[in-house]
């Protein structure tokens, strides 16, 4: 049997994370090097027992010490056959390490098209990807000359950001100063300015192999992540349907395709988020090298009745797919979210939904008292519910965000 080391680099052992570690460790002829910030004393019994090694650095953007820690990994367990993170933010140094060690994964170069919104919009752009007008400032006149000719409202986010916790909507000239002042442009905090696209937000989440799409999904957000953080009191909804391959999303998957060849993936999953206009046209928002985030790919899990961690890591290893079947149920997940600072005091309503819909609970993860209140849009816990047919799965977990409140004090 051979035996080889995958050396798997995180900052932050969240329970995806610990799914990940574990479909490696049940590989055959596989050896699992961690490689993170925290100290060996926080890993988890089940982690540590599953691990060949582990490494500690100081800083994981820093690709230096991320060859270090792979060399010291590979004096003691032997050659390092791939070293991967899901963790977007240090993709480009984890690839930049791995460029330096001759081991395979997608390069700097392409993985710096999907962190790097500038290049990425740029890219697609030139590709006939229909996106938002945009543009990368490192002055703040050349900010203000954008916003003249293309108006309000104006997103502002960071070139490299994830998710929605760093964007700033601007409604006018007043908010959009604001931010200016708060966080000024320059050569070394360049800033995105894209065009705000009214539609209904989804995803196309997409699986690809050597090039090639193979695999897809659909996820639709309800409200959009940003009108959530701009309004503590929305509680979010995400909806996976069961109908994936149906003609209303026939555009979108012919332009998914065609923006990851521009963008230059390979194997991998993609994340990207687009809108659907009023109009019925659609736009692309971004694309993310790696598996959603926000339970979305638990979701994919109760969809199909397939292990997707499972899959990914076999992906990322082995370089081999299987895709799984006809989509049996449509998913959906109900977060709860509280207004204010401070810690939860109270949950109402929780207990009689769980009650009604338990038929159809798959997942939760509940707030709790004294739970300190969370700052993004997934707010202090979740139910996730799955059923054969999407319009039940969307009824019911309208139903339950409107009787469930979270008190913050």
């Amino acid at each position: 049997m051979v035996v080889v080391l995958v050396v798997y680099v995180s900052p932050l052992l969240r329970k995806d994370v610990y799914l990940f570690l574990d479909r490696l460790t049940r590989i055959e002829g596989v050896r699992v090097g961690l490689v993170s910030t925290l100290e060996e004393s926080r890993l988890s019994p089940e982690v540590c027992a599953s691990l060949s090694g582990y490494w500690r650095v100081s800083d994981l953007l820093d690709p230096e010490e991320l060859v270090w820690a792979a060399r010291g990994l590979s004096l003691h367990l032997g050659p390092i056959h791939r070293m991967l993170t899901e963790y977007e933010l240090i993709q480009v140094p984890v690839a930049q390490a791995r460029e330096e060690l001759a081991i395979p994964g997608m390069s700097p170069g392409t993985l710096l098209n999907f962190r790097d919104k500038g290049v990425m919009k740029d890219r697609l752009a030139a590709a006939g990807v229909p996106c938002a007008r945009h543009r990368t400032v490192e002055k703040p006149e050349d900010a203000r000359d954008f916003a003249a000719q293309v108006g309000y409202p104006l997103i502002v986010k960071p070139v490299a950001g994830v998710g929605a916790r760093e964007i700033h909507q601007c409604d006018g000239e007043e908010e959009f100063e604001e931010v200016l002042q708060s966080d000024p442009p320059s050569p070394y905090n360049p800033l995105q300015l894209e065009e705000f696209i009214q539609g209904d937000e989804h995803t196309l989440d997409t699986v690809s192999v050597n090039g090639k799409a193979v695999w897809h999904s659909i996820t639709r957000y309800l409200p959009s992540p940003l009108e959530v953080l701009r309004n503590p009191w929305m509680q979010w909804r995400v909806i996976t349907p069961k109908e994936i391959d149906i003609p209303e999303y026939d555009d979108i998957r012919r332009v998914g395709e065609r923006a990851l060849r521009a963008l230059g993936m390979e194997s991998n999953m993609s994340h990207m988020e687009w809108f659907r206009r009023p109009d019925g046209s659609l736009a692309v928002g971004e694309v993310g090298a790696r598996p959603p985030g926000s339970r979305i790919f638990t979701a994919l899990n109760w969809a199909n009745d397939y292990d997707m961690y499972d899959a990914w890591i076999r992906l990322m290893t082995l370089n081999q797919f299987t895709p799984p079947g006809q989509r049996k149920y449509a998913v959906g997940t109900a977060f709860f979210r509280g207004m204010g600072t401070g810690q939860v005091v109270a949950v109402h309503g929780l207990e009689s939904v769980i009650r009604e819909f338990r038929p159809l609970v798959v997942e939760a993860d509940l707030p709790y008292i004294g739970q300190v209140r969370a700052n993004h849009h997934d707010g202090e816990g979740y139910l996730m519910l799955r059923h054969p047919e999407t319009r039940v799965v969307e009824q019911a977990i309208l139903e339950i965000v409107s009787r469930v409140r979270v008190e913050i004090g």
